[in-house]
């Protein structure tokens, strides 16, 4: 029973992980721009979707059906679940909002991964993102030449901070193992409060997290 458990959360859990696990190996690895990024891990998560409904498919009736169509119901699908997770956060799962202001500011590949875990953890909150030299001087703490907080050559934000006060260790241990599953640097710091550091890789400072 377990096993199938096991292998039913990998089945629905494989499209989410292709789409962003894609992304960021393109982005570290061939240093795309972030807009192929995310299309590659689209087209990736699309592919496995088409393969799923082509399996399902002929169980249930025997025949493969029309492939065309199911591809291009897979991309309809990947892609608007795409389009929302990239340019929609809700005000319910920001400290400031401000950060939702800055929404966009944030690089498309984390942006996309934290949209996909608040569909499954709506009470996450994010603490912070964006900064500047001198917001760490008014939190108390020495300013920081380098951080994946501030706006990297890439343009956007490579650093988003969430709330691990108040909630259990087994969410906060799950939600780190998720952002670790998907490639992100992961860190539990303290500063002006106890909170997980997430980031995504950064070519101009690759030793940043």
């Amino acid at each position: 029973m377990l096993r199938l458990i096991i292998r039913v959360l990998l089945l629905i859990s494989m499209p989410f992980i292709l789409l962003i696990r894609g992304a960021i190996y393109l982005h570290e690895v061939h240093h795309l721009a972030p807009i192929i990024c995310i299309l590659g891990g689209l087209g990736m998560a699309t592919f496995l979707l088409t393969i799923y409904m082509l399996f399902f498919y002929g169980r249930v009736t025997g025949a493969v059906g029309n492939v065309k169509r199911k591809l291009w119901m897979a991309f309809f699908l990947v892609g608007i679940f795409s389009m929302h997770g990239l340019f929609f956060l809700s005000t319910k799962n920001v400290k400031h909002s401000k950060i939702q202001k800055k929404f966009l500011s944030i690089h498309p590949i984390l942006r996309l991964s934290i949209s996909t875990i608040i569909r499954f953890d709506q009470t996450l909150i994010i603490t912070d993102s964006n900064r500047m030299p001198e917001d760490y001087r008014k939190m108390g703490m020495k300013s920081k030449k380098h951080s994946l907080h501030y706006k990297q050559k890439s343009g956007y934000i490579h650093a988003i901070d969430i709330r691990t006060n108040n909630r259990s260790f087994l969410r906060n241990y799950l939600i780190r193992g998720y952002f670790w599953i998907m490639g992100f640097n992961t860190l539990q710091h303290g500063g002006t409060g106890t909170h997980l550091h997430v980031s995504l890789s950064s070519w101009d400072r690759p030793d940043s997290i």
